[in-house]
């Protein structure tokens, strides 16, 4: 029978060797596994961290191993690219940072053992990712097994995946069950049993036969039903030689249908069910992608928390718990490859075999139902390179798994007639108006105008949000990276996405702030502070309570804005959020008034004299918090950014005049500030005064309608973006200067 050894304990680990060991070192560090050589300089910002070659070695007997005819290696993730040595010699080369690999042991093991694992996280051409706002995070980041089996057994080999295929399809109040399994070395006279139990563990139905494949019945189906009822069944396949099991594999299914509907959404069962969830990336604070299992159930017990129905495992393979985790939960996934931001020619054969081994590994789980062939990969326009990858991976995913649909995930700039869009079953857009440009109103009315444009295509948005760290204001404004300003725009984007039953899903970006060490921002470098809750999992900020209100049937009150205490007006806003149909607040114990609203967002002024207490009631439910009088500014709660080489607060904007404080479509709407930044483009792209100039950031053109976009933009935020993407500096004093000019132009008068 098939044993599993787990081989996480006690590896030897260094970044500074150069050959293979021929012996145990002694001046290597222990480590336990799953470990991450960058989970601390892959977090702190100035995209610095370490990206070479490590060795992880360990040393064991044969003597101590299970009895068997064949060993394998069972490698769940190793990012990105790793080589297995045993004894000193070369046994495999795994590309792709995400997946699990299996290296077969047997010829080369011994008496004593030393199995060296070489990492490799560098930059090149072949592997993705190679370029995205994430840490790719080096290490043996996911479990380490050894597993022992008969010379007989279900297949280890191919890709991966777990050696058995299950297929159910609902056929009225029933189901058939189509079962496929792969042998290594089968024998003449030996059979498999297959057998169906339901949860309970009672045999639904098994067949034995000498195929290696059966289909078997499931009468009176419990279907699994998102989070409503996530049934789920297992099927067990025995292989059997002369009356005794030799080896076995085990898998859990669940039996659903499903639909993506171009007017309608999304469909499970038969009933329109709402996709609107989040998007996840597996990492956290001082962990790396080095995840426990108890970090992956406090992850999925938060979005569950939240009311969220779909998740969007971003940008990569997750691990496979966290897959069965989703499974048990009925959270509906988008699964995908690292096929992101930029496309390479020479790494074509990497989409194949990640997206090969992303569908082999995960065919079993009711979870997916969508397989993700890149993100935003058509960023600097698509050629017919770029065409052909998708293509293929579309066609490849439809070859291997008949069952479910492709999708991809835009980038604003992508055009709508863009030919990528034509090729998976479903499109998704990543939008960011009201944070990188644009505003928060020009969410909705764009879906409208692709729905418009393409009737036939199921549109959903893959991506949206803003940052958030601890900061605060009573007049939040983009790019603030204040928690308010935050909350604003996910009330916005709520009221918009959720109340068009047309997009076929919606998902937060992000559910958690991660780790992105090019990052220098915010406050807080090393981070992608758009989560709705912390890196550390330590607090959730208010907009996880906005989503909350709308998904969540768990009643609950929440007092927004709850640190930020000390406010300098005399009447103040305050924000509740409520899944309850009316609100009380009381100020001091005295009611300030009962509210209800329809979109679940509360809102009250108070008067604010002295230190209040305020406390918010809702049915049964309750919430508290403190605000306080005071006369200046809390500057604690301003952001100011480390090595900025201008903050907005040292702007001079004197009263009717513009200044770098201002948005650029207030700026632009003038002629002579139109004429100032027209000429100052022209001058530092090359161009000449009077030609719309044609520049480029990160591979896409920037022009008249990207100016459009980005008129949400302070100027002043403008120019610290275009700073980092297109490598254009400003000193103080040239900003200065131009701050100047625009202190002479009278300000656009506001309607």
């Amino acid at each position: 029978m098939r044993n599993i050894i787990n081989f996480n304990r006690k590896w030897d680990f260094t970044k500074q060797a150069n050959e293979i060991p021929a012996a145990m070192p002694a001046d290597w560090n222990f480590v336990n596994l799953p470990h991450s050589w960058n989970a601390i300089d892959g977090q702190d910002g100035d995209n610095d961290y370490f990206r070479g070659t490590a060795y992880y070695a360990k040393s064991f007997g044969k003597m101590d191993l299970p009895e068997a005819e064949q060993y394998y290696l069972e490698i769940k993730g190793a990012n990105s690219s790793a080589d297995v040595y045993l004894n000193g010699k070369k046994l495999a080369h795994h590309d792709g940072g995400y997946s699990t690999w299996r290296v077969n042991l047997t010829d080369a093991i011994e008496a004593v053992n030393i199995l060296v694992i070489t990492v490799d996280n560098s930059a090149n051409e072949t592997v993705y990712p190679q370029m995205a706002d994430f840490t790719f995070y080096g290490g043996l980041y996911r479990d380490v097994n050894l597993i022992c089996v008969n010379e007989s057994h279900f297949d280890l080999d191919f890709f991966g995946a777990p050696g058995i295929a299950v297929t159910p399809t609902v056929d009225g109040a029933n189901a058939k069950v189509h079962v496929e399994t792969y042998i290594t070395n089968a024998k003449a006279g030996q059979t498999v049993r297959y057998t169906v139990y339901d949860a309970d563990e009672n045999i639904v139905d098994t067949v034995e036969t000498a195929e290696t494949s059966a289909d078997l019945a499931i009468s009176n189906v419990r279907l699994w039903n998102g989070r409503i009822d996530p049934y789920l069944y297992c099927c067990e396949a025995e292989l059997v030689e002369n009356g005794e099991v030799i080896d076995n594999v085990c898998t859990r299914f669940g039996c659903r249908t499903f639909e993506i509907d171009p007017e309608n959404g999304f469909i499970l069962n038969g009933k329109e069910y709402p996709l609107r969830g989040v998007s996840r990336h597996q990492d956290r604070w001082g962990f790396g992608n080095a995840l426990l299992p108890e970090h992956h159930e406090e992850d999925i017990d938060l979005i569950c928390e939240v009311g969220a129905t779909t998740i969007r495992l971003a940008h990569y393979q997750h691990d496979q718990y966290f897959y069965d985790l989703c499974d048990e939960k009925g959270l509906v996934i988008w699964a995908e490859i690292p096929y992101i931001s930029k496309h390479m020619p020479t790494g074509r054969e990497n989409t194949i075999s990640q997206m090969k081994e992303l569908v082999y590994q995960n065919y079993n789980h009711p979870s997916i139902v969508v397989w993700g062939l890149s993100n935003e990969i058509g960023i600097g326009g698509s050629d017919e390179d770029l065409l052909e990858n998708h293509r293929i991976l579309n066609d490849l995913c439809h070859e291997i798994d008949k069952t479910r649909l492709t999708t991809v995930a835009a980038v604003s700039m992508c055009k709508m007639d863009d030919p990528y869009l034509q090729i998976p079953d479903v499109v998704s857009y990543n939008h960011y108006f009201g944070w990188y440009g644009g505003e928060t109103s020009m969410n909705g009315p764009w879906f409208d105008k692709f729905h418009e444009m393409h009737p036939d295509i199921p549109i959903g948005c893959s991506e949206y949000g803003c940052e958030a760290l601890d900061w605060h204001t009573s007049d939040p404004k983009q790019g603030d990276y204040t928690e308010e300003y935050q909350a604003y725009y996910h009330e916005e984007l709520i009221k918009q996405f959720f109340t068009r039953k047309y997009m076929w899903a919606t998902h937060v970006w992000n559910m958690f702030d991660f780790g992105a060490d090019a990052r220098n921002e915010g406050g807080e470098n090393g981070q992608n502070h758009k989560g709705l809750v912390t890196f550390d999992r330590k607090y959730k900020k208010d907009s996880f309570y906005a989503y909350k209100a709308w998904l969540s049937d768990e009643p609950f009150v929440h007092l927004c804005s709850k640190r930020y205490v000390d406010r300098v007006e005399d009447e103040t806003s305050v924000t509740v959020y409520s899944n309850l149909h009316e609100v009380e607040l009381f100020a001091n114990g005295v009611s300030v008034g009962k509210k209800t609203a329809e979109d679940h967002f509360f809102k009250f002024m108070v008067k604010n004299e002295g230190e209040t207490e305020l406390v918010a009631v809702a049915g049964d439910q309750k919430d508290c918090s403190i605000i306080r009088k005071v006369d200046k500014f809390n500057e604690s709660y301003r952001l100011v950014e480390k090595g900025a080489v201008l903050n907005w607060f040292d702007i001079d904007a004197p009263e009717g005049y513009l200044s770098l404080n201002d948005k650029m479509s207030d700026i632009i709407s003038t002629p002579q500030g139109q004429q100032l930044f027209m000429g100052l483009f022209a001058k530092m792209m090359g161009g000449k005064n009077g030609e719309e100039p044609q520049m480029e950031a990160m591979g896409f053109e920037i022009n008249a309608d990207m100016m459009s976009m980005m008129g949400g933009f302070t100027a002043l935020r403008l120019f610290t973006l275009m700073g980092g993407m297109m490598d254009v500096k400003f000193t103080k004093e040239e900003l200065l200067g131009l701050n100047a000019q625009l202190n002479q132009i009278e300000a656009p008068k506001k309607n």
